[in-house]
C-alpha cells in the first residue's frame, strides 16, 4: 500500500491557521482606531490608543519567543504532529478568550487571549521542520516546499481579511460585531485540529533529545549571535522580521487613520496581497527554484522589498496602494521561503528542529519590537512606522551583502591554503 504523502495535509494546515489570522487583520486596529470602539473610554487620546495597540500586537511574539523554541525541541523529541495538535488548541483557546473579551469589554482579557495562543504559537518553525524531514535526501525542492507553505499563506490573506471585514460588520447582518469574526475563527481552529489528527502523518524518522528550557529563546539568542557560522544569516532575519513587521502592523492602522477606512476596505486590500503572494509563492517561486540559488536570489529580492514598502506612503488616493501592494507581496513572497531555505541549510538533518526554532526566535523577537516603538511613531506621525519598517529591510539587505561578501572572501582563502 502506498504511503499518504503529507504534503496535502501540511499545506491545509498552515492555510486553515493563516486563514484565522486573516480574519482577524482588520478587526484587531479596529477595537483601537475605530471611534466606534468599546474596548476604549471616548476620552482615550491617541497616543494612548496607539500604545496600547503597540502592546496588544507585541504581547503575541513574546510569549511566541518564549515558547516556539520549546515546542520546536519537543517536536524533535516526540514529533512534529503532536506538537502541531497543541499549538492550535492554545490558538482555539485564545480566539474563543478574545471573542468573550470584547463583548464584555474587558482590556486585560484581551492581552492574555493573545499571551497564551503566542506561547503555543510556534506552529510554523514545526510545519518547517516537518518539510525538512521530508525534503532530507532532496534539500534542493526545500525551496519550492517552503513556497508552497508560503502560497497557503496567501491564500489565507485572500479569504480571511475580506472574511473578517465582513463579519465584523453590523451593516452585512444585524447581529454580527467585532467579536463575530473570533467565533468563527475558533469554530475554524477546531476543523482544522480535526483534520491534523486524522491525515497528518507524523514526518520525524529519527527523535532527538533536545534540552527544554523555557529561556531557551534567549539562549537562541545567545547561541545565534555567539556562533560564528549562524550569526550572520540569524543578523539578516531578525532585520527582515523587524522591518516587515514594522509594515504589517501598522499598515491598516495607517489606513484608518490617512483614508478613514473600515474594515471591509483593509480587508479587500489584504486580500489583493493575498492573491500575489499566492501567485508568488505558488509559482513565481517554484520556477526560480529550478534556476537560481535562494542566496543569490536574496540578493536582489531583499533590497526591492526595501524600496516597495515606503511607496505605499506616497498615494493621495487610498485605492491607489492596490498599485503597490503587488510589488512588496512579490517580493516578499519570494525572499521569505528563500531566506528559510538558507537558514534550513545551516543545520544537520537531526538539528531541523532546533535551528529553525533559532530562527523562529529570531523572528518573534523582530514582530515583538517594532509595535513597542511603533505605537510612539504612529502617535506622532502614521507614516513614521512605515518608514522604519523600509529602513530595517535596507539594513537587511546590507547585511546579507557583508555576509556574501565574507563568505567569498574566506573561500579565497581557503583555496590560496
Amino acid at each position: 500500500m502506498q504511503k499518504r504523502s503529507p504534503l496535502l495535509p501540511i499545506f491545509l494546515t498552515v492555510f486553515l491557521d493563516m486563514l484565522g489570522v486573516g480574519i482577524i487583520i482588520p478587526v484587531i486596529p479596529a477595537l483601537f482606531v475605530s471611534a466606534d470602539s468599546s474596548i476604549l473610554p471616548a476620552a482615550t487620546t491617541l497616543t494612548e490608543r496607539s500604545v496600547l495597540y503597540g502592546y496588544l500586537i507585541a504581547i503575541y511574539p513574546l510569549m511566541q519567543f518564549f515558547g516556539a523554541p520549546v515546542l520546536g525541541a519537543l517536536s524533535d523529541r516526540y514529533g512534529r504532529r503532536p506538537m502541531l495538535v497543541i499549538s492550535l488548541i492554545g490558538t482555539m483557546i485564545g480566539y474563543i478568550l478574545f471573542g468573550w473579551a470584547i463583548l464584555i469589554h474587558n482590556l486585560p482579557l484581551l492581552f492574555l487571549s493573545r499571551a497564551l495562543p503566542g506561547f503555543t504559537g510556534g506552529n510554523i518553525s514545526i510545519v518547517y521542520s516537518a518539510i525538512s524531514d521530508l525534503t532530507v535526501d532532496q534539500p534542493q525542492t526545500r525551496p519550492k516546499y517552503f513556497g508552497l507553505v508560503g502560497m497557503a499563506f496567501g491564500l489565507g490573506f485572500i479569504l480571511g481579511p475580506a472574511l473578517g471585514g465582513l463579519l465584523a460588520d453590523n451593516s452585512v447582518v444585524s447581529w454580527f460585531d467585532h467579536s463575530t469574526p473570533f467565533w468563527f475563527t475558533s469554530a475554524l481552529t477546531f476543523a482544522n485540529l480535526l483534520l491534523l489528527w486524522r491525515v497528518f502523518p507524523e514526518t520525524l524518522r529519527q527523535p532527538r533529545q533536545t534540552a527544554i528550557n523555557l529561556l531557551s529563546g534567549v539562549s537562541n539568542i545567545r547561541k545565534a549571535f555567539s556562533s560564528p557560522n549562524l550569526r550572520g544569516i540569524f543578523k539578516v532575519s531578525l532585520l527582515l522580521s523587524l522591518g516587515f513587521s514594522f509594515f504589517t502592523q501598522f499598515f491598516a492602522v495607517y489606513l484608518m487613520q490617512r483614508f478613514g477606512m473600515k474594515e471591509k476596505d483593509i480587508g479587500l486590500i489584504f486580500g489583493w496581497v493575498g492573491i500575489w503572494l499566492v501567485f508568488t509563492q505558488g509559482v513565481t517561486v517554484r520556477y526560480l527554484s529550478r534556476k537560481v540559488e535562494s542566496r543569490q536570489i536574496l540578493r536582489y529580492s531583499i533590497l526591492l522589498l526595501s524600496i516597495s514598502v515606503p511607496l505605499v506612503l506616497l498615494p493621495e488616493n487610498p485605492w491607489n496602494v492596490l498599485w503597490i501592494n503587488p510589488l512588496i507581496a512579490t517580493f516578499q513572497g519570494v525572499t521569505s521561503p528563500n531566506l528559510t531555505t538558507v537558514v534550513s541549510a545551516q543545520a544537520s538533518t537531526q538539528e531541523q528542529g532546533e535551528i529553525l526554532g533559532i530562527n523562529q526566535s529570531m523572528i518573534s523577537v523582530g514582530q515583538m519590537v517594532p509595535p513597542l516603538i511603533a505605537g510612539y511613531l504612529n502617535s506622532l506621525n502614521g507614516a513614521y512606522p512605515i518608514l522604519a519598517g523600509g529602513i530595517a529591510i535596507f539594513l537587511g539587505w546590507l547585511a546579507y551583502i557583508s555576509l556574501q561578501l565574507n563568505k567569498a572572501k574566506n573561500a579565497g582563502n581557503e583555496e590560496e591554503k
